[in-house]
């Protein structure tokens, strides 16, 4: 059965501008999670601020997300509660939690000690409200909040701030708040003030529930948002406090921490510039797929040929019967990260550096797909990205990235059975 398209626009590439000065007609049915554990005056701030909200309240369903505390949060009548037991860090697990017991069409991730200011859930709701693919991440302050009410947030935290993270505000500026965003643009994407449809949190599979330490959930998350056809966007309108200072800038003890999440990471997000140098990635960045109908020899030659030059690949069974979450229906373990897709079109051999350069053209121009073809014009390759084939299969259409054509003259068609023993010698 052919899954129901979502309803909204379907953008290009990571085109949000194209919806700038627009709003839904009607204000979207939200629900905000708050995940929370043993945090309770932080959390009766937030719970002020968001009832203290300008979108309309009958539009908005506030949860919190409670992981295990001691005692059972106590909350304003209104507001729903769900619970975990305490089996130790459990962030992931306990916004999934949250998720499950929403109902609105647009999802805002919330932590306890991050309190929104009144625009917030209306500023960061609107790209997902008009455009399902969109996952939009606030602009997080930090300040000292003790002294500060949640209905007084907006006017009595910017005389208690502290500063904001240089590294992530010079990111949004380069990037043109996330506009021309790439594969790496994940990092940007701050799980504690995040917006995206239900939609897209179901495209995702929620958020991976092995993190049981402090870090790396969301950025994990939002890469595989990106892979599954994401648009990001930052919205700096959309501004909540985070209680207290960036976690760069509190101890030199929080290196340890970090370099953890980022060893968790790397073997999570094969990306280059998140994958190891040397150590493989146990999931598969560049997913390459054997030519129909070669022969054992022609299929040898074919696939070790071209995984020569690609770091991060690997062979690749391709199941006509797509499983959900799977890029382009690759089959085995770690496949489910996949970012590009090489299908061998025909038996070949590659001597020269066309399909890398075809790989980097398609990550540079953010192309859906390059096909590279013989000189006399015969398609040999084509590479596709993993997450234009998610938005081209969401939405039962492929005009929403560019494609092109390329000629390869250092990719040879197989004419025959190959001489496979002269060819691993480097004879033949």
């Amino acid at each position: 059965m052919t899954a129901a398209r979502p309803a909204g626009t379907a953008l290009p590439g990571n085109r949000w501008d194209l919806l700038d000065g627009r709003w839904p007609a009607d204000s979207p049915a939200v629900s905000v999670i708050v995940a929370h554990y043993r945090q309770p005056d932080q959390l009766t701030r937030t719970l002020a601020a968001l009832e203290n909200q300008d979108h309309p309240r009958d539009r908005l369903q506030i949860i919190v997300a409670d992981d295990g505390s001691p005692e059972s949060p106590e909350v304003p009548p209104g507001v729903d509660v769900v619970r975990q037991d305490d089996d130790g860090f459990r962030l992931a697990a306990v916004r999934n939690l949250g998720a499950r017991a929403a109902h609105g069409d647009v999802l805002v991730f919330l932590d306890a000690d991050t309190t929104p200011e009144p625009g917030f859930v209306r500023a960061l709701t609107r790209l997902p409200a008009l455009a399902p693919d969109c996952v939009t991440v606030g602009r997080r302050r930090h300040a000292e909040l003790a002294d500060v009410a949640g209905d007084r947030i907006a006017d009595d935290a910017p005389s208690h701030a502290l500063p904001e993270p240089r590294w992530l505000a010079a990111a949004y500026e380069r990037s043109g708040n996330l506009l021309d965003a790439d594969d790496r643009s994940y990092r940007h994407v701050i799980g504690a003030v995040v917006a995206c449809s239900r939609t897209m949190f179901d495209a995702t599979g929620g958020f991976d529930e092995s993190f049981t330490r402090y870090g790396g959930e969301d950025w994990e998350w939002a890469y595989r948002a990106w892979l599954r056809g994401a648009v990001l966007a930052h919205v700096p309108d959309a501004v909540a406090w985070h209680d207290g200072p960036d976690a760069a800038a509190r101890d030199a003890t929080t290196l340890a921490r970090a370099n953890d999440e980022t060893i968790r990471l790397a073997d999570l997000i094969p990306v280059p510039g998140s994958a190891g140098r040397g150590l493989r990635s146990a999931s598969v960045d560049v997913a390459v797929v054997p030519p129909p109908g070669a022969t054992p020899g022609q299929r040898f030659i074919s696939l070790d040929s071209a995984l020569a030059g690609i770091p991060g690949a690997a062979a690749a069974a391709l199941e006509r019967g797509r499983e959900p979450g799977r890029p382009g229906g690759l089959d085995g373990p770690g496949f489910d990260r996949v970012r590009l897709i090489v299908e061998l079109l025909v038996p070949l051999r590659v001597t020269g550096d066309d399909l890398h350069a075809g790989l980097e053209r398609v990550e540079r121009e953010r192309l859906g797909s390059l096909t590279l073809r013989s000189e006399a014009g015969a398609e040999l390759v084509r590479i596709t990205a993993a997450r234009a084939q998610a938005r081209a299969e969401r939405w039962g259409r492929g005009d929403l990235f560019e494609t092109a054509a390329a000629a390869a003259p250092g990719i040879l068609p197989l004419i025959g059975e190959p001489d496979l023993a002269a060819y691993l010698g480097g004879w033949g």
